[in-house]
Protein backbone atom coordinates (compact mmCIF):
# COMPACT_ATOMS: atom_id res chain seq x y z
CA UNK A 1 0.00 0.00 0.00
CA UNK A 2 2.55 2.51 1.16
CA UNK A 3 4.47 1.69 -2.49
CA UNK A 4 1.41 2.38 -4.18
CA UNK A 5 0.79 5.61 -2.67
CA UNK A 6 4.66 6.39 -3.24
CA UNK A 7 4.29 5.60 -6.74
CA UNK A 8 0.51 7.79 -6.77
CA UNK A 9 2.84 10.88 -5.49
CA UNK A 10 5.20 10.77 -8.17
CA UNK A 11 3.46 10.26 -10.97
CA UNK A 12 0.99 12.87 -10.48
CA UNK A 13 3.67 15.10 -9.76
CA UNK A 14 4.15 14.84 -12.83
CA UNK A 15 1.67 17.37 -13.53
CA UNK A 16 3.66 19.99 -11.65
CA UNK A 17 6.64 19.15 -13.87
CA UNK A 18 4.53 19.97 -16.88
CA UNK A 19 3.02 23.07 -15.38
CA UNK A 20 6.42 24.80 -14.71
CA UNK A 21 8.13 23.53 -18.09
CA UNK A 22 5.41 25.15 -20.63
CA UNK A 23 5.88 28.20 -18.78
CA UNK A 24 9.82 28.48 -19.07
CA UNK A 25 9.34 26.88 -22.86
CA UNK A 26 6.95 29.44 -23.68
CA UNK A 27 8.96 32.51 -22.36
CA UNK A 28 12.36 31.30 -23.66
CA UNK A 29 10.65 30.84 -27.31
CA UNK A 30 9.20 34.34 -27.36
CA UNK A 31 12.11 36.27 -28.70
CA UNK A 32 12.32 33.94 -31.29
CA UNK A 33 8.01 33.13 -32.32
CA UNK A 34 8.39 37.46 -32.26
CA UNK A 35 10.80 37.65 -34.74
CA UNK A 36 9.37 34.27 -37.28
CA UNK A 37 5.78 35.70 -37.13
CA UNK A 38 7.06 39.54 -36.67
CA UNK A 39 4.24 39.64 -33.37
CA UNK A 40 3.88 43.00 -32.29
CA UNK A 41 4.02 43.95 -28.70
CA UNK A 42 0.21 43.98 -28.20
CA UNK A 43 0.71 40.56 -29.48
CA UNK A 44 3.34 39.22 -27.39
CA UNK A 45 1.28 40.48 -24.55
CA UNK A 46 -1.33 38.50 -25.28
CA UNK A 47 0.52 35.75 -25.58
CA UNK A 48 2.11 36.27 -21.73
CA UNK A 49 -1.47 37.11 -20.54
CA UNK A 50 -3.22 34.31 -21.44
CA UNK A 51 -0.68 31.56 -21.02
CA UNK A 52 0.19 28.87 -18.47
CA UNK A 53 1.63 31.39 -16.10
CA UNK A 54 -1.56 34.21 -16.60
CA UNK A 55 -4.85 34.13 -16.86
CA UNK A 56 -5.21 31.26 -19.18
CA UNK A 57 -4.69 29.05 -16.01
CA UNK A 58 -6.50 31.05 -14.26
CA UNK A 59 -9.36 30.19 -15.75
CA UNK A 60 -8.37 26.81 -16.03
CA UNK A 61 -8.12 26.56 -12.45
CA UNK A 62 -11.84 27.78 -11.68
CA UNK A 63 -12.89 25.43 -14.08
CA UNK A 64 -10.81 22.49 -13.06
CA UNK A 65 -11.01 22.54 -9.01
CA UNK A 66 -14.86 22.59 -9.27
CA UNK A 67 -15.23 19.71 -11.87
CA UNK A 68 -12.50 17.79 -9.40
CA UNK A 69 -15.22 18.15 -6.46
CA UNK A 70 -18.24 17.10 -8.50
CA UNK A 71 -16.91 14.57 -10.44
CA UNK A 72 -13.39 13.29 -8.71
CA UNK A 73 -10.17 13.66 -8.80
CA UNK A 74 -9.03 10.93 -11.31
CA UNK A 75 -11.23 12.66 -13.79
CA UNK A 76 -9.33 15.46 -14.47
CA UNK A 77 -6.49 13.05 -14.82
CA UNK A 78 -8.19 11.36 -17.53
CA UNK A 79 -9.19 13.91 -19.37
CA UNK A 80 -7.07 16.96 -19.08
CA UNK A 81 -3.84 15.87 -20.19
CA UNK A 82 -5.40 14.94 -23.57
CA UNK A 83 -6.22 18.60 -23.48
CA UNK A 84 -2.49 19.65 -22.54
CA UNK A 85 -1.32 17.37 -25.47
CA UNK A 86 -3.84 19.37 -28.10
CA UNK A 87 -2.23 22.68 -26.80
CA UNK A 88 1.47 21.77 -26.96
CA UNK A 89 0.88 20.20 -30.25
CA UNK A 90 -0.72 23.21 -31.65
CA UNK A 91 2.50 25.01 -30.08
CA UNK A 92 4.52 22.90 -32.44
CA UNK A 93 2.97 23.24 -35.46
CA UNK A 94 1.78 27.04 -35.29
CA UNK A 95 2.38 28.52 -38.44
CA UNK A 96 0.92 32.11 -37.51
CA UNK A 97 0.17 33.81 -34.48
CA UNK A 98 -3.87 32.69 -34.36
CA UNK A 99 -2.48 28.57 -33.66
CA UNK A 100 0.42 30.19 -31.71
CA UNK A 101 -2.37 31.97 -29.42
CA UNK A 102 -4.45 29.33 -29.35
CA UNK A 103 -2.00 26.68 -28.25
CA UNK A 104 -0.85 28.78 -25.60
CA UNK A 105 -4.46 29.38 -24.29
CA UNK A 106 -5.46 25.89 -24.43
CA UNK A 107 -2.22 24.73 -22.21
CA UNK A 108 -2.30 27.30 -19.91
CA UNK A 109 -6.36 26.04 -19.27
CA UNK A 110 -5.08 22.39 -19.04
CA UNK A 111 -2.32 23.23 -16.82
CA UNK A 112 -4.51 25.21 -14.12
CA UNK A 113 -7.34 22.81 -14.45
CA UNK A 114 -5.08 20.08 -13.12
CA UNK A 115 -3.58 21.78 -10.13
CA UNK A 116 -5.91 21.72 -7.61
CA UNK A 117 -7.00 18.26 -8.43
CA UNK A 118 -2.92 17.17 -8.23
CA UNK A 119 -2.36 19.10 -4.69
CA UNK A 120 -5.68 17.90 -3.31
CA UNK A 121 -5.19 13.91 -4.81
CA UNK A 122 -1.48 13.86 -2.88
CA UNK A 123 -2.61 15.48 0.32
CA UNK A 124 -5.72 13.30 0.24
CA UNK A 125 -4.02 9.95 -0.07
CA UNK A 126 -0.96 10.65 2.47
CA UNK A 127 -0.95 10.21 6.34
CA UNK A 128 -0.61 12.97 8.66
CA UNK A 129 2.97 12.27 8.88
CA UNK A 130 3.60 12.54 5.37
CA UNK A 131 1.74 15.15 3.63
CA UNK A 132 3.82 17.74 3.93
CA UNK A 133 6.85 15.34 2.41
CA UNK A 134 4.70 14.47 -0.75
CA UNK A 135 3.54 17.48 -1.08
CA UNK A 136 7.52 18.73 -1.02
CA UNK A 137 8.09 16.13 -3.85
CA UNK A 138 5.03 18.04 -6.17
CA UNK A 139 7.25 20.62 -5.75
CA UNK A 140 10.31 19.19 -6.37
CA UNK A 141 9.17 18.03 -9.88
CA UNK A 142 7.31 20.81 -10.16
CA UNK A 143 11.32 22.74 -9.88
CA UNK A 144 13.21 20.59 -12.23
CA UNK A 145 10.98 21.61 -14.83
CA UNK A 146 12.34 24.97 -15.31
CA UNK A 147 15.84 22.76 -14.87
CA UNK A 148 15.12 20.57 -17.51
CA UNK A 149 13.99 22.86 -19.83
CA UNK A 150 16.53 25.27 -19.22
CA UNK A 151 19.34 22.97 -20.41
CA UNK A 152 17.25 21.59 -23.17
CA UNK A 153 16.54 24.92 -24.46
CA UNK A 154 20.64 25.89 -24.32
CA UNK A 155 21.13 22.62 -26.41
CA UNK A 156 19.08 23.58 -28.91
CA UNK A 157 19.70 26.90 -28.90
CA UNK A 158 21.28 26.30 -32.38
CA UNK A 159 18.18 25.44 -34.44
CA UNK A 160 16.74 28.43 -33.30
CA UNK A 161 12.92 28.52 -33.57
CA UNK A 162 13.03 24.47 -34.45
CA UNK A 163 14.35 24.04 -30.98
CA UNK A 164 11.54 25.49 -29.72
CA UNK A 165 9.03 23.37 -31.25
CA UNK A 166 11.07 20.41 -30.37
CA UNK A 167 10.65 21.32 -26.62
CA UNK A 168 7.19 21.32 -26.54
CA UNK A 169 6.79 18.36 -28.72
CA UNK A 170 8.97 16.95 -25.75
CA UNK A 171 6.32 18.00 -23.59
CA UNK A 172 4.20 16.53 -25.39
CA UNK A 173 5.95 13.36 -25.46
CA UNK A 174 5.99 13.44 -20.96
CA UNK A 175 2.69 14.58 -21.03
CA UNK A 176 1.47 11.11 -22.89
CA UNK A 177 3.44 9.02 -20.29
CA UNK A 178 1.95 10.82 -17.48
CA UNK A 179 -1.53 10.64 -18.81
CA UNK A 180 -0.79 6.54 -19.35
CA UNK A 181 0.64 6.46 -15.22
CA UNK A 182 -2.10 8.95 -14.12
CA UNK A 183 -5.13 6.59 -15.84
CA UNK A 184 -4.46 3.72 -13.83
CA UNK A 185 -4.76 5.66 -10.12
CA UNK A 186 -7.39 4.99 -7.92
CA UNK A 187 -9.98 7.22 -7.01
CA UNK A 188 -9.17 9.43 -3.89
CA UNK A 189 -10.94 7.86 -1.05
CA UNK A 190 -11.60 10.87 1.18
CA UNK A 191 -13.79 12.43 -2.14
CA UNK A 192 -15.10 8.21 -2.69
CA UNK A 193 -16.49 8.76 1.07
CA UNK A 194 -17.90 12.07 0.65
CA UNK A 195 -19.95 11.64 -2.37
CA UNK A 196 -21.31 8.39 -0.47
CA UNK A 197 -22.36 10.70 2.56
CA UNK A 198 -23.78 13.16 -0.10
CA UNK A 199 -25.66 10.37 -1.55
CA UNK A 200 -27.18 9.17 2.15
CA UNK A 201 -28.17 12.16 3.01
CA UNK A 202 -29.32 14.35 0.00
CA UNK A 203 -26.94 17.06 0.28
CA UNK A 204 -26.29 18.76 -3.11
CA UNK A 205 -23.24 21.01 -2.20
CA UNK A 206 -22.94 24.09 -4.28
CA UNK A 207 -19.50 25.31 -4.83
CA UNK A 208 -19.11 28.36 -3.99
CA UNK A 209 -22.02 29.12 -1.87
CA UNK A 210 -20.67 26.62 0.50
CA UNK A 211 -17.35 28.30 0.41
CA UNK A 212 -18.82 31.85 0.79
CA UNK A 213 -21.21 31.35 3.59
CA UNK A 214 -18.83 30.06 5.85
CA UNK A 215 -16.51 32.36 8.26
CA UNK A 216 -13.92 30.02 8.48
CA UNK A 217 -13.46 29.30 4.82
CA UNK A 218 -13.29 32.81 3.76
CA UNK A 219 -10.75 33.37 6.52
CA UNK A 220 -9.05 30.57 4.71
CA UNK A 221 -9.33 31.97 1.43
CA UNK A 222 -8.26 35.32 2.81
CA UNK A 223 -4.91 33.79 4.83
CA UNK A 224 -3.59 31.88 1.97
CA UNK A 225 -4.80 34.30 -1.07
CA UNK A 226 -2.64 36.67 1.18
CA UNK A 227 0.66 34.16 1.22
CA UNK A 228 0.36 32.56 -1.80
CA UNK A 229 -0.47 35.66 -3.82
CA UNK A 230 1.97 38.52 -3.00
CA UNK A 231 4.75 35.80 -3.41
CA UNK A 232 3.34 34.72 -6.65
CA UNK A 233 3.64 38.39 -7.78
CA UNK A 234 7.26 38.28 -7.39
CA UNK A 235 7.81 34.92 -8.64
CA UNK A 236 5.83 35.05 -11.92
CA UNK A 237 7.17 37.86 -12.88
CA UNK A 238 10.60 36.50 -11.98
CA UNK A 239 9.76 33.18 -14.06
CA UNK A 240 8.80 35.47 -17.34
CA UNK A 241 10.93 38.70 -17.01
CA UNK A 242 14.04 37.64 -15.21
CA UNK A 243 16.38 36.81 -18.11
CA UNK A 244 15.27 40.15 -19.72
CA UNK A 245 16.35 42.23 -16.52
CA UNK A 246 19.61 40.15 -16.38
CA UNK A 247 20.72 40.89 -19.77
CA UNK A 248 19.21 44.52 -19.65
CA UNK A 249 20.22 45.77 -16.06
CA UNK A 250 22.90 43.31 -15.49
CA UNK A 251 24.43 43.32 -18.64
CA UNK A 252 24.71 39.51 -19.01
CA UNK A 253 24.63 37.23 -22.24
CA UNK A 254 21.46 35.22 -23.16
CA UNK A 255 23.29 32.00 -22.58
CA UNK A 256 24.42 33.85 -19.05
CA UNK A 257 21.31 34.47 -17.95
CA UNK A 258 19.75 31.19 -18.95
CA UNK A 259 22.36 29.70 -16.72
CA UNK A 260 21.75 31.58 -14.21
CA UNK A 261 18.11 30.79 -14.22
CA UNK A 262 19.16 27.27 -14.64
CA UNK A 263 21.39 27.59 -11.02
CA UNK A 264 18.31 28.78 -9.37
CA UNK A 265 16.03 26.31 -10.19
CA UNK A 266 18.61 23.60 -8.73
CA UNK A 267 18.68 24.76 -5.54
CA UNK A 268 14.71 25.51 -5.49
CA UNK A 269 14.63 21.45 -6.46
CA UNK A 270 17.21 20.83 -3.81
CA UNK A 271 15.66 22.81 -1.08
CA UNK A 272 12.18 21.41 -1.77
CA UNK A 273 13.36 18.09 -1.77
CA UNK A 274 15.76 18.08 1.24
CA UNK A 275 14.36 20.92 3.08
CA UNK A 276 10.25 21.11 2.49
CA UNK A 277 9.89 17.17 1.83
CA UNK A 278 11.92 16.08 4.31
CA UNK A 279 11.43 18.34 7.20
CA UNK A 280 7.89 19.99 6.95
CA UNK A 281 6.13 17.03 9.23
CA UNK A 282 8.81 17.37 11.59
CA UNK A 283 9.46 20.96 12.43
CA UNK A 284 7.56 23.75 13.94
CA UNK A 285 5.64 25.18 10.49
CA UNK A 286 5.95 29.18 11.91
CA UNK A 287 9.59 28.84 12.06
CA UNK A 288 10.35 26.91 9.36
CA UNK A 289 7.74 29.87 7.17
CA UNK A 290 9.36 32.48 8.60
CA UNK A 291 12.99 31.52 7.52
CA UNK A 292 11.99 30.96 3.81
CA UNK A 293 10.04 33.81 3.54
CA UNK A 294 12.55 35.99 5.28
CA UNK A 295 15.67 34.52 2.31
CA UNK A 296 13.26 35.39 -0.10
CA UNK A 297 13.12 39.42 1.13
CA UNK A 298 16.77 39.08 1.95
CA UNK A 299 17.54 37.55 -1.13
CA UNK A 300 15.90 41.00 -3.45
CA UNK A 301 17.58 43.10 -0.96
CA UNK A 302 20.58 41.83 -2.45
CA UNK A 303 19.51 42.10 -5.78
CA UNK A 304 18.31 45.47 -5.58
CA UNK A 305 20.28 47.91 -3.59
CA UNK A 306 24.22 45.78 -3.91
CA UNK A 307 24.11 45.70 -7.98
CA UNK A 308 24.54 42.79 -10.48
CA UNK A 309 28.24 42.42 -9.69
CA UNK A 310 28.59 38.21 -10.42
CA UNK A 311 29.19 38.34 -5.87
CA UNK A 312 25.88 39.21 -5.79
CA UNK A 313 24.19 37.75 -8.78
CA UNK A 314 25.35 34.37 -7.53
CA UNK A 315 24.08 35.11 -3.84
CA UNK A 316 20.90 36.41 -5.20
CA UNK A 317 20.33 32.92 -7.02
CA UNK A 318 21.18 30.89 -3.78
CA UNK A 319 19.39 32.59 -1.48
CA UNK A 320 16.14 33.05 -3.55
CA UNK A 321 16.34 29.41 -4.97
CA UNK A 322 16.84 28.00 -1.71
CA UNK A 323 13.70 30.11 -0.16
CA UNK A 324 11.75 29.38 -3.44
CA UNK A 325 11.95 25.34 -2.22
CA UNK A 326 10.60 26.36 1.01
CA UNK A 327 8.68 29.03 0.53
CA UNK A 328 5.28 30.28 -0.13
CA UNK A 329 4.48 27.98 -2.51
CA UNK A 330 5.13 24.91 -0.81
CA UNK A 331 3.08 26.18 1.90
CA UNK A 332 0.31 27.19 -0.07
CA UNK A 333 0.02 23.87 -1.85
CA UNK A 334 -0.30 22.35 2.02
CA UNK A 335 -2.39 24.03 3.74
CA UNK A 336 -4.85 25.09 0.81
CA UNK A 337 -5.80 21.21 0.99
CA UNK A 338 -6.12 20.99 4.76
CA UNK A 339 -8.14 23.99 5.41
CA UNK A 340 -10.90 23.07 3.79
CA UNK A 341 -13.84 20.57 3.50
CA UNK A 342 -13.49 17.68 1.40
CA UNK A 343 -16.56 19.11 -0.45
CA UNK A 344 -14.81 21.93 -2.12
CA UNK A 345 -11.36 21.25 -1.30
CA UNK A 346 -10.43 21.46 -4.81
CA UNK A 347 -12.99 23.83 -5.55
CA UNK A 348 -11.68 26.26 -3.30
CA UNK A 349 -8.20 26.28 -4.92
CA UNK A 350 -9.74 26.70 -8.05
CA UNK A 351 -10.93 30.22 -6.87
CA UNK A 352 -7.38 30.92 -4.89
CA UNK A 353 -5.51 30.00 -7.96
CA UNK A 354 -7.56 32.21 -10.42
CA UNK A 355 -7.33 35.30 -8.48
CA UNK A 356 -3.38 34.34 -8.02
CA UNK A 357 -2.67 33.68 -11.28
CA UNK A 358 -4.98 36.58 -12.58
CA UNK A 359 -3.13 39.40 -10.28
CA UNK A 360 -0.07 37.93 -11.66
CA UNK A 361 -1.48 38.79 -15.38
CA UNK A 362 -2.50 41.93 -14.58
CA UNK A 363 1.38 42.48 -12.14
CA UNK A 364 2.54 41.55 -15.65
CA UNK A 365 1.87 44.06 -17.10
CA UNK A 366 2.98 46.77 -15.08
CA UNK A 367 6.22 45.18 -13.85
CA UNK A 368 7.64 45.97 -17.38
CA UNK A 369 6.34 49.89 -17.27
CA UNK A 370 7.53 50.01 -14.15
CA UNK A 371 11.25 48.45 -14.82
CA UNK A 372 11.32 51.09 -17.57
CA UNK A 373 10.27 54.03 -16.49
CA UNK A 374 11.45 54.00 -13.13
CA UNK A 375 14.37 51.88 -13.17
CA UNK A 376 15.36 48.54 -11.40
CA UNK A 377 16.02 50.01 -8.21
CA UNK A 378 12.06 51.03 -7.83
CA UNK A 379 11.19 47.97 -9.13
CA UNK A 380 12.65 45.82 -6.95
CA UNK A 381 11.63 47.83 -3.99
CA UNK A 382 8.08 46.74 -5.19
CA UNK A 383 9.11 43.51 -5.33
CA UNK A 384 10.25 43.59 -1.57
CA UNK A 385 7.31 44.84 -0.03
CA UNK A 386 5.29 42.36 -1.60
CA UNK A 387 7.92 39.71 -0.49
CA UNK A 388 7.02 41.64 3.01
CA UNK A 389 3.75 41.36 3.24
CA UNK A 390 3.63 37.43 2.50
CA UNK A 391 6.27 37.43 5.17
CA UNK A 392 3.65 38.68 7.83
CA UNK A 393 0.71 37.07 6.74
CA UNK A 394 2.02 33.62 6.73
CA UNK A 395 4.50 34.53 10.07
CA UNK A 396 1.48 35.77 11.94
CA UNK A 397 -1.39 33.23 11.14
CA UNK A 398 0.70 30.33 10.76
CA UNK A 399 -1.92 27.60 11.00
CA UNK A 400 -1.83 24.30 13.78
CA UNK A 401 -1.69 21.44 11.11
CA UNK A 402 1.14 19.58 11.73
CA UNK A 403 0.76 16.02 12.38
CA UNK A 404 -3.09 15.91 12.08
CA UNK A 405 -5.32 14.14 9.49
CA UNK A 406 -7.08 15.93 7.08
CA UNK A 407 -10.73 14.86 8.90
CA UNK A 408 -9.19 16.14 12.30
CA UNK A 409 -7.68 19.63 10.95
CA UNK A 410 -11.41 19.71 9.69
CA UNK A 411 -13.04 18.98 12.33
CA UNK A 412 -11.35 20.81 14.56
CA UNK A 413 -12.15 23.89 12.00
CA UNK A 414 -15.41 23.36 11.27
CA UNK A 415 -16.99 20.91 13.73
CA UNK A 416 -18.61 17.53 13.34
CA UNK A 417 -20.53 18.14 11.04
CA UNK A 418 -18.08 18.55 7.93
CA UNK A 419 -16.03 16.43 6.62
Amino acid sequence: MASNKKFATWAVSLTNFLDSSCIVAGASGLTLWTSALKLDNFQVGLLGALSANAFGSAIGALIGGHLSDKYGRKVIYTYDMLVYMLGTLIVVFSMNFPMLLAGFIITGIAVGARVPASWTYISETSDEGNRAKNIGISQFSWSMGPVIIFVAGTLLAPLGLLGNRILFALLTLIAFIAWLLQRGLDESQEWVEQKQKEKETGERPHPYKDLFSNAVSVKSVLFLIGVYMFWNLVAGAMGFFMPFVYETVGGLSNLQANLLQAVLWIFTALAGYFGFAMYGDKVNHRGFYFVGAAMAVISWLILTYVGMSWTALIAFVVIWGISAGIGAQAWYALWATELFPTKYRAGSQGVMFFVVRGSAGIWSIFFPLILQNMGFKAAGTFMIGLLVVSLVIGTLWTPKTRGKSLDEITKERYGDSEK
